[in-house]
């Protein structure tokens, strides 16, 4: 049996999360299903954009069935949109209720503050699970109907890289609204620091002497890889959880610690 604040998590967010997963399902289903009728628009977007912009994208090719899904769902909106999703959902965890006057009803429940708050993010991390696991369900069922040659577990590592990759920032985020209890903090913060990692790994690969700045994002080890092209890198995929675990438990310890509004 769940814990009651997990599935009254669940219940209050519902609306929001049926709609982000039906946004990243939409998403996915319409930019894959329609690859053989791209590809000419794709040779052409290839052609107009200078190398050194595909490079800052990420993007090896457009033209081959990896390539292609790397420059429509894994290298730059596919991110954004589960990354998104992960900030606005955490926050919700501990800024929102102490922002809105509720979380004195909220800690009223016989748990302890850190069980509490554990609870709290177990509901929104398995509810991101699940939405950040979409694109790659989908493309599972889609690329071998479609007839797209790409192997399919490195389809399957690229899907578990971005899961990898929204544990590690709603760590983040739930780290800085437990520290602050402040929603705009969170999205300011915590999309700052997207911007920045996103940056940073293109611009690592793009300069000579700066490549070592990529070691530094998290989106070097979701997609620096290339796992569409190179399959499972597990020692990569390890490094966003840990990141994404230490955060959170930081939260945790932060939110127990700490005086908050009520």
């Amino acid at each position: 049996m769940l814990p009651a604040l997990v599935r009254k998590t669940w219940r209050d967010d519902r609306l929001a999360l049926f709609g982000w997963a039906g946004g990243v399902a939409a998403f996915t289903a319409i930019y894959t299903s329609f690859y053989s009728q791209f590809q000419g628009a794709a040779e052409l977007k290839q052609d107009a954009l200078p190398q050194g912009m595909l490079d800052f994208l990420g993007i090896a090719d457009m033209l081959s069935p990896a390539g292609y899904l790397q420059a429509t769902i894994f290298s730059l909106v596919g991110p954004l949109l589960v990354l998104m999703c992960a900030i606005t959902l955490t926050a919700r965890t501990i800024a929102r209720p102490e922002e809105d006057g509720g979380m004195e009803l909220m800690l009223a429940n016989p748990v302890s503050r850190a069980a509490f708050a554990w609870q709290r993010v177990a509901s929104a991390g398995s509810a991101l699970t699940a939405i950040a696991a979409i694109p790659g369900i989908l493309l599972m069922i889609i690329v071998p109907w479609i007839g797209m040659d790409i192997p399919l577990s490195n389809v399957a590592a690229a899907s578990a890289g971005l899961v990898a990759l929204v544990w590690s920032f709603a760590g983040v985020a739930f780290l800085v609204g437990a520290a602050t209890g402040k929603r705009a903090a969170v999205l300011a913060i915590t999309g700052g620091l997207a911007v920045a990692a996103y940056m940073a790994n293109a611009i690592g690969g793009m300069l000579d002497g700066w490549h070592w700045v990529r070691w530094l994002s998290p989106f070097h080890y979701f997609i620096g890889t290339d796992p569409l092209h190179t399959g499972w890198h597990p020692v990569e995929l390890l490094a966003l959880v840990l990141l994404g675990a230490a955060t959170t438990t930081a939260g945790v310890i932060v939110f127990d610690r700490r005086d908050i509004g009520v």
